[in-house]
């Protein structure tokens, strides 16, 4: 009832002004749009993910106007700006592609809660897609030739495999079991929940324990060998820098090495991912290459082909040469030996 009186008193002085001498301003706004009580769902605009968007600097008058009879008249705000006013190549590239003719900007985005691909998680990312294209649908298609494909999906967004996006790097996730139960499946873990286990209001400590700004591999090497990290793991994807919108199937990703080259440049590039109050995610980069260093680094990330040890480079070299020195060792005995073994003849 407060709010209902409040979105009123808003209403009854804009009302009671000269009509084309007052003009509501981005806060009038959201006092109402933020209430999703007084205003519904559809038009409910959450204020602290919408000020933290590339969106907010326009201001609402930037893609809406309103007449005098809102808040009151719906009909009297009108919608003043297209998104291809702003992003025209992005929309030229998804205008020539296939999923153009079923679905719209809207359908996907929410123009009041557009963050940058960095911000979010893969399985956010995902969610989109996942409006039209069931889950299990997706597994059971891929599966016909991808193996293992649950463990493919889970490991990358859609928009890797199916765009031209480029720049990929790989970004670790906190999870923890889905209930705090035993043997259930990870789930990511929320801002909230994370503050609890770090036991601090600042999450990156959990990783970032000398707070310099990145995790380093000896940092991540503590963080598994800690009994006190509340069953806390990370869970990696590959994610692109930037998504193209042309949503297709890349021919290149159907060549396994595009992501198991031994080494790619890409896979150097790691950050962990934290959550935020908001719901985004803040970065926090890890050293170079060390998410590859399987037995040092992150035991719960292998990529074949990629992940490395030095330890266990140094061991298999070992067991190699050993390997070779039995054969060429007797083999260069017997060498040395033939003439006695021609005078015992």
């Amino acid at each position: 009832m407060k709010n209902f009186l409040l979105c009123s008193a808003i209403g009854l002085v804009l009302a009671l002004q000269p009509a084309g001498l007052w003009a509501l301003t981005d806060q009038d706004c959201l006092d109402c749009h933020s209430l999703a009580d007084e205003v519904g769902e559809m038009n409910h605009v959450d204020a602290a993910i919408y000020q933290g968007t590339a969106h907010a600097e326009l201001g609402c008058s930037g893609c809406h106007s309103a007449g005098d009879g809102h808040p009151y008249d719906a009909s009297e705000v009108s919608l003043t700006a297209q998104c291809s006013d702003c992003h025209d190549g992005l929309a030229a590239t998804y205008a020539a592609s296939s999923h153009a003719d079923n679905a719209s900007c809207g359908d996907c985005h929410n123009a009041h809660r557009a963050l940058a691909p960095l911000s979010l998680s893969g399985e956010q990312m995902n969610q989109s897609c996942q409006d039209c294209h069931d889950h299990a649908e997706v597994e059971g298609s891929h599966a016909r030739w991808l193996p293992q494909a649950d463990i493919h999906i889970r490991a990358v967004p859609c928009v890797t495999c199916h765009s031209s996006s480029k720049k990929f790097v790989v970004s670790l996730y906190v999870t923890q079991r889905q209930g705090g139960r035993a043997y259930a499946d990870y789930e990511l873990i929320s801002y909230t929940d994370l503050q609890q286990a770090v036991g601090s209001e600042d999450v990156t400590d959990l990783l970032d324990q000398d707070n310099d700004g990145q995790v380093s591999l000896t940092e991540l090497n503590a963080f598994y060998q800690r009994t006190d990290n509340h069953g806390l793991r990370l869970w990696a994807m590959m994610t692109p820098e930037s998504v193209d919108h042309d949503f297709t199937t890349m021919d290149d990703r159907w060549d396994c090495t595009y992501c198991h080259a031994a080494g790619p440049e890409a896979m150097q590039q790691s950050f962990i991912a934290f959550p935020q109050p908001d719901g985004t995610y803040g970065r926090v980069p890890v050293e170079a290459g060390a998410t590859l260093d399987a037995l040092f680094g992150t035991p719960d990330f292998y990529m074949v082909g990629s992940t490395r040890s030095t330890t266990l480079n140094i061991i298999g070299l070992l067991i190699l040469l050993g390997g070779l020195a039995m054969p060429i060792g007797h083999g260069t005995l017997r060498f040395l030996t033939r003439k006695n073994r021609r005078k015992d003849h």
